[in-house]
């Protein structure tokens, strides 16, 4: 009999371990008050920076060591989103992820050296790298904090 108690209680702990719906990375930040990322152009308007919460859905990741993530905000383009101080990344494997970010969403023109960067860290190929010439003007993020749902 004790041994089936002990048995239930440890099948309970793993199935409370495997249930946990979210992890956190940097500050430990809340869901409330984030905003959809396909709102936030709109929402920044005409200012250049702009501290929020956005959520969103992410669509690929630094391949080397999870040190950045793009951002799914709509209409094909996609929100590079880096870490505050360099001081957390994100697992490799988060892609297609639900995430909700808090920081400074900014309006930057990221130059062709960075670009090329980003590409071959993300895998893509050569050729998809040589094909970069022109720098490009997008919405960036910086994370203090990252909620990433894992169901």
């Amino acid at each position: 009999m004790k041994k089936l108690i002990y048995l239930f209680l440890f099948l309970f702990a793993v199935a409370q371990a495997n249930a946990q719906e979210v992890s956190y990375f940097g500050e430990k930040i809340t869901e409330k008050g984030a905003i959809e990322a396909a709102k936030l152009s709109a929402k920044m308007k005409n200012k250049k920076t702009l501290e929020t919460k956005v959520k969103g859905t992410v669509i690929e990741v630094c391949t080397k060591k999870g040190c950045w993530m793009t951002v799914d905000v709509g209409n094909n383009q996609k929100m590079r989103v880096t870490f505050k101080d360099y001081a957390f990344f994100v697992p490799k494997d988060c892609n297609g992820k639900e995430i909700v970010i808090e920081g400074v969403a900014q309006k930057e023109t990221t130059d062709v050296a960075s670009l090329k960067h980003y590409a071959e860290d993300a895998g893509k190929s050569k050729e998809e790298i040589a094909k970069i010439t022109k720098p490009k003007e997008e919405l960036t993020f910086e994370a203090k904090g990252v909620i990433l749902k894992n169901k």
